[in-house]
Order: C-alpha cells, then structure tokens, then sequence
C-alpha cells in the first residue's frame, strides 16, 4: 500500500532538433514539467505533464497545469491517503478538466507503485504486447518537395505509418505529392481542428482518392456532432483527438458515428486508468485506438510505450525514437526504434528507463516542492 510523502515539480526547458510546426504554431522548443512522487521510505516515481506551452492545443499550459497541481491537486492527494494508483482519478475527482495536471501526477505515481513491485510499469498495467509498432508525425513543411525528403527518410527508418500535419491551403497537394511517391505506406493525416464543416466538407471529401488510413481531428475539438455529420460525408475514417478527453466522450463519438479510430493521448484523457477504459472500451466496440504523442521528453516517451502494451493499440502510433526530437534526452538508454519500426518495452521496474537526474538539474528553470502528509 502507498504512503505518499511528497511531490516535486521541476520545469525544465528542452530544445528540438528542429523545429515543429502545426497549424496551432511553431514549436522550437518544448517547456516540460518533470514530477516526481516519494513514499515515506524516499522511493520515488516519475511523470510529466504534456500540457504545451499555450492553450491552442487545448485550455491547458504548463503555467495552468503547475497551478492545479500545486494548489488543488497535492492538498487533495495530502488528504486522501491514497492507497495505489489506481484511486488517484477519484482523489482528484473534484477538480474539473485539466486532464494533463492530474495525468501528470497520476503516471507518477503509477511509476512509483511499479517500482515499488519491482515489475515493469507496462506489466503492472495490463499490457500484453510484447512489442509495439510505430508511426511518425511530420510537421508541416516549407514545400512539397521538403516534405517528401522527410517522409523518405522516415519510410527508409522503418516507421510503419506516416502522418502528415495539414491545414487549409496546405493540403492536398502534399497528400498528393507524397502518394505519388509511395503508393503503398500506411499513410494519414492530422488537421488539429483546422476545418470547417460547412466550408470544407467537400476539400476533406478529395482526400478520399489518397487511399488515407485516416483523417485525424478535421473540425473543432470536442465536436461530436459535426464530426459525425462529415464521417458521413466521407469515406475516409475519421480519428478523434482533441475530441476524446473521457470515457463518455469515446462512448458518445461511438454512439454518434463521430470516428471510426480513436487516437489516445496520455495526459489528454487524465493518466494510464482512463487512458485503459477507453481502449478496452473501444476494442469491445471494434474501433482501433492508438498513441499520439505530444512532443514528450523521455519519462513521457516511456509511459506513452508502456501505455501502448494495452491489447486495443491495434495501430502504429506516434512513440518514435528519442534522436528524432532531442540532441540529448533525460532518460538513459534513449528510446531507439528497429529497423522495422517496433520498439520493444523495457523490462526493469517501473518505466523501466534510468531518470538523468544531473541533466534535469542542469536544464531545470523552477522547482517545487510540497509535502503529501
């Protein structure tokens, strides 16, 4: 049984590779909050929020996320005496949304209660899948020409399914380009709520010549109602993101005919228990789920893995290689990807990835620390 001590956030400041850019904007670097969780006998767990740096992606930024944390969700956690990771989601039950402060917290102490077990953090889920296949997400690109040389050296990689970000008039032309030039990869596309209904309809009906596994989140986020309408329009399945933040959600989108693909983001639904009742629900309602990333530093990257063993990730997802994203990342070994873009889960304790403690202290900007008893 968990006894809680304390918990500690740290910001820290991540450059990208290069940079990522979405029709939200432009990321050049990603601001990143590390939490870390001790029990009475200083044995500690590791999380991170995904909130972005601005609420474009959704109401939640690292400043909103370190609030709620700090303010609301310790105090609930310090009164609760949560026994195990699995109660956390009804301890901080009575904050509303702000699903990436309290999955933050949550995978935390997930990592802490499998640590605590000695088992690997994708076993003590639930997962069963002994390896996971990977896709990649590509940001939009200067031409057609720049992006067709990063999906070749994606595809020579080995990644199973490539998506390609979208917008309106940066659109079809580079769908088109890159089909062209591979005919047969797993191949879709993510609009991050960048359409409308009414005056794009027949646009996202084009994309339906591509052979696409997916249209990922064309209208706006927490729309059910109008998604339902286009995927009746279309072909082409529609994947929900921004839209599917609970269990309900997923549940009414299915009742809805609003997707045919669920894609599940750690910190978007609140953590690994909800995270777990939409897959399972959606695999008893034959819809395929997968794994979309949120530019994540390597403690995101390895819950996002572990996540990822659920027997419903029936899709490649976005959980690609840590060199794609960062010169150096915060966990030893970085996640690496095969030849045939799989990643194989880790087998020690808790996510199963060694924490650079000395990195974090060096890129740390500000810390927290707040008593759990």
């Amino acid at each position: 049984m968990l006894k809680l001590n304390k918990l500690e956030l740290r910001e820290i400041v991540l450059p990208l590779n290069a940079p990522f850019e979405t029709s939200f904007g432009t990321s050049v670097e990603r601001r990143i909050m590390v939490i870390r969780v001790f029990d009475k006998d200083g044995a500690v767990g590791y999380g991170e929020c995904t909130a972005p740096e601005n609420p474009f992606y959704n109401h939640e930024t690292i400043e909103t996320a370190w609030t709620i944390i700090s303010k609301f969700a310790a105090p609930l956690l310090a009164s609760s005496n949560v026994g195990n990771a699995g109660d956390i989601g009804t301890a901080l039950a009575p904050i509303r949304g702000n699903r990436m402060a309290i999955g933050g917290v949550e995978a935390a102490v997930w990592d802490l209660e499998a640590r605590l077990a000695n088992k690997p953090l994708w076993q003590h889920l639930g997962g069963t899948l002994p390896e996971i296949n990977c896709g990649v997400s590509i940001g939009l690109q200067s031409s057609p020409e720049v992006l067709l040389e990063k999906v070749t050296r994606e595809v020579e990689a080995g990644y199973q399914r490539i998506k390609l970000k979208i917008k309106p008039g940066q659109d079809i032309e580079l769908v088109r380009t890159v089909r062209e030039k591979y005919p047969d990869i797993l191949l879709s596309v993510d609009a991050n709520s960048a359409y409308v209904l009414d005056r794009d309809a027949e646009l996202l009906k084009q994309l339906d010549d591509y052979g696409l596994l997916m249209i990922e989140q064309p209208l706006a986020a927490g729309d059910l109602v109008d998604h339902a309408r286009l995927q009746r329009k279309i072909d082409t399945a529609i994947c929900l993101d921004e839209s599917i933040t609970t269990l309900s959600d997923a549940k009414h989108a299915l009742i809805l005919g609003s997707c045919r693909i669920i894609n599940i983001k750690l910190g978007r639904v609140g953590g690994h228990a909800a995270a777990r009742a939409i897959q399972e629900h959606a695999a008893n309602s034959n819809i395929p789920v997968w794994c979309g990333g949120m530019l994540e530093s390597g403690i995101g990257r390895a819950h996002n893995i572990a996540m990822s063993t659920l027997a419903g990730f029936t899709l490649p997802g976005d959980v690609s290689a840590s060199a794609r994203y960062w010169a150096e990342d915060i966990i030893d070994p970085p996640v690496t990807v095969s030849a045939t873009g799989t990643i194989t889960p880790p087998s020690g304790p808790g996510i199963g990835y060694e924490v650079k403690e000395p990195l974090i202290e060096k890129l740390t900007v500000r810390r927290e620390e707040i008593s759990l008893v």
